[in-house]
């Protein structure tokens, strides 16, 4: 018998299996595809995961840029994940299955995990990082992105070690996004931030092969297709632990989730120990506690709002709204972005925003200021 068993085996699973591993619990990881390697690109500010290795850093850009109506120079340093590196980082001390979990059975010495080709795994803590399948009546991310030799990118940026996290300027309801990837290659990809239900992948092709054939590119490199579940609720606590997008770990309105996923993978696991001795319901609620105190909870509240202010802009106010974001002080910046249970700088990044708005943003950002004052 396991005492800790996690479905998936992407960075959040790994992350929190590692960390299980590392505390002594026996930890099995189930994963669908285990030689299969990770596609995505994987992007984070290196303040979000001060202890990543070099090993798992591909590049790190000399600047990040982004664009509203204008340029600005972002004052946080972004990383481009190894993806080899991460996952040998995070690959040690547990056992790795490969299968499907078909079923759960939750008893009160433990859980009973069955996959599809009939095998039944007992375990006393059963997490759930296998990922979110899209779903129309969601918000979601999409993007289409293709790889470029760095030279040809200088088409689209001045410099090849330049990150470019968004560009708003000649879009239509979406944005760019240029990545160096450490290999003299670049990722160039159109971005649709937030849409429910999310912009399909072939507008968004469309778009981006309309805007390389403007600058005189073509498009015959590697292609990414990115959809991401936006807006999933806190889960309610149960004896199944949902980690990583499952758990609802993506920032709504930004759709970002390894750097919190793997940082949250050694306290959720203390948690975990220290409840053990208790029971497997014990456990299980210690882990949905770290995983969701309540100031967590309210940050991810204010940041649905967010979201669904966005969604509601129209697509030219876009542009003006993240030129006043992005004239924030950075402690603001990283408060919205990254501070996962920092209700006040949340708060008070969103009533900055409020302040400095003009008229015709503010009206759309009205209930911020009531949730501020809520608050």
């Amino acid at each position: 018998m396991a005492d800790v068993v996690i479905a998936g085996g992407g960075p959040a699973g790994r992350a929190l299996a590692r960390a299980c591993a590392r505390r002594g619990l026996a930890t099995v990881l189930i994963d669908p595809a285990p030689g299969r390697r990770w596609r995505a690109t994987y992007g984070l500010w290196a303040d979000e995961l001060p202890a990543l290795p070099t090993s798992a850093v591909a590049c790190a850009p000399s600047a990040t840029l982004a664009f509203g109506t204008g340029p600005h120079v972002l004052d946080r340093r972004y990383l481009v994940v190894d993806n080899d590196g991460l996952r040998r980082w995070l690959s040690e001390g547990y056992e790795v299955v490969a299968g499907t979990v078909s079923g759960v059975d939750h008893g009160r010495q433990g859980s009973s995990v069955r996959l599809e080709d009939g095998r039944t795994l007992a375990t006393g803590l059963y997490v759930d990082a296998s990922g979110v399948r899209p779903r129309g009546n969601r918000y979601e991310q999409t993007a289409f992105g293709v790889v470029l030799p760095a030279e040809d990118a200088l088409r689209l940026v001045d410099r090849p070690d330049t990150a470019v996290f968004m560009d708003w300027r000649d879009t239509e309801s979406g944005f760019l996004y240029v990545l160096p990837l450490g290999d003299g290659t670049v990722l160039v990809e159109e971005t649709s931030l937030a849409r429910k239900p999310g912009l399909p992948l072939d507008v968004l092709a469309a778009r981006l092969r309309a805007r390389l054939r403007a600058v005189g590119l073509t498009s015959h490199g590697r292609e990414e297709r990115v959809r991401i579940v936006l807006d999933l609720p806190t889960p309610r606590r149960g004896r199944t632990v949902p980690f990583g997008a499952a758990g609802a770990l993506v920032h709504p309105a930004t759709g970002y989730s390894v750097a919190a996923s793997v940082r949250l993978a050694e306290p959720v696991a203390d948690a975990v120990v220290q409840a053990w001795d208790r029971g497997p319901t014990a456990a299980a609620s210690a882990a949905h506690r770290a995983l969701w105190p309540p100031s967590a909870r309210t940050v991810h509240g204010l940041r649905r709002h967010g979201l669904r202010v966005l969604c509601g802009m129209p697509p030219e106010l876009v542009p003006v709204f993240f030129d006043l974001f992005f004239t924030l002080p950075t402690e603001l910046q990283r408060a919205f972005t990254s501070g996962r249970e920092d209700v006040s700088g949340t708060t008070e990044a969103m009533s900055a925003l409020f302040r400095m708005s003009p008229r015709q943003v503010r009206k759309h950002l009205i209930g911020w200021r009531a949730l501020r004052r809520s608050r």
